[in-house]
């Protein structure tokens, strides 16, 4: 190995580019106390096991305050542990533990959308319409002449409609469930929020973030051909950034924002964007101003024939020489309609809600 990849394989603050991560889903990893559910302390416990795989880091799924409305991705509180799970005590001796064996720590941060019980949400059903309260989220007035029909036609990812209406008449989106609120990110509160999550975690010894629906952050409701687009990402969608809510070029504003602070670290901290967006754009979240790496997505996407897997390497690979960072790939399962892709750990999609699959590791399960 010469020039610039020894170069890379010595520097610490590249060790992404060489890394296997491991995504663990604390809730079926190891239960550490007999209660019949995972824990911090029981991905602690098994730190050893961990680095006997080979792991340079591990990927937490969301481990917040949640009622698991889409299996801790709506999040009541950001910076916190789930009691259920452990204290912030448990997550210091977990990230403390894993480095002392070379073990990063990569955490799951869900920006597009709250829960419904985070307390901004909970303040802005008791507010007024109008309130700044209610601006930190989507909330607009529906249709008809009563206002009875939604704002849009969108259907959410699970099914059903993408707007819930409250009692005093407005609705709110949510393009995933209806416990799942999205946030406003023209909102500065919004914004401020989340770079304080991000430094939270970060001084507790995060290394890093896997980004969840990293294409979705911002949005553009004041246009009247909305119903013209679905809220999903789809093989077809613009390559010009002009989609009203998915894969939009203000997204990286919000995350140049972010590289700001990940740049306040040394070594810098990791990101990689859960991003469904077309080849021609995946670039643009792994450059070295943005986020710096972006998943592959479309190794999840082809069908297992020689040409399409060629050409997904080939899209990624152009990918990775534009932006400087090395694609990054999770691995495949059968086809989405043959198994539940939520029992491997793969990025297909999950048969019955049409949304990425997202939970157990695909590495062997731990030894008790």
């Amino acid at each position: 190995m010469k020039g610039d990849n020894m170069t890379e394989v010595n520097d610490p603050s590249l060790w992404w580019k060489q890394a296997v991560v491991y995504q663990v889903y604390p809730r079926s990893f190891k239960d550490s106390r007999g209660e019949g559910l995972g824990q911090i302390a029981g991905v602690t416990e098994k730190i050893g096991y961990l680095k006997e795989l080979g792991v340079d880091a591990i990927w937490l799924s969301p481990f917040y305050p949640s009622q698991r409305a889409d299996g801790g991705y709506d999040v009541d509180d950001y910076r916190n542990v789930d009691p259920k799970l452990g204290t912030m005590d448990d997550f210091d001796a977990l990230a403390k533990a894993a480095h002392a064996d070379g073990i990063k720590i990569v955490v799951d941060i869900v920006p597009n959308h709250s829960s419904n019980l985070h307390e901004w949400f909970k303040a802005a059903l008791a507010a007024k319409p109008g309130s700044p309260e209610r601006d930190r989220y989507i909330f607009r007035d529906g249709k008809g002449p009563n206002g009875d029909e939604p704002p849009t036609n969108w259907q959410n990812h699970f099914g059903g409609p993408a707007w819930t209406r409250v009692p005093d008449g407005q609705w709110y989106l949510h393009m995933f469930t209806k416990e799942q609120p999205d946030w406003n990110w023209k909102n500065e509160d919004v914004r401020a929020d989340f770079i304080k999550t991000l430094r939270f975690w970060l001084d507790h010894g995060a290394d890093g973030f896997r980004v969840d629906v990293a294409h979705g952050l911002a949005k553009d409701l004041d246009r009247d051909d909305l119903d013209d687009y679905v809220v999903w990402c789809t093989n077809d969608q613009p390559e010009d950034g002009s989609h009203p809510v998915i894969d939009r070029d203000e997204v990286h504003d919000i995350y140049h924002e972010w590289r700001k602070v990940f740049n306040e670290y040394d070594p810098p901290a990791f990101a990689v964007a859960e991003a469904w967006v077309r080849p021609s754009r995946q670039h643009l979240y792994a450059s070295p101003d943005d986020l710096g790496q972006i998943f592959n997505f479309e190794f999840a996407k082809k069908d297992w024939i020689r040409d399409d897997m060629h050409l997904a390497i080939e899209e990624g690979l152009e990918s990775a020489e534009r932006s400087g960072s090395p694609a990054t790939r999770r691995p495949r399962c059968r086809p989405a309609n043959t198994i539940d892709c939520r029992s491997t750990g793969c990025c297909a999609t999950a048969p019955h809600t049409g949304r990425t699959a997202r939970s157990a590791p695909s590495a062997p399960a731990p030894r008790s």
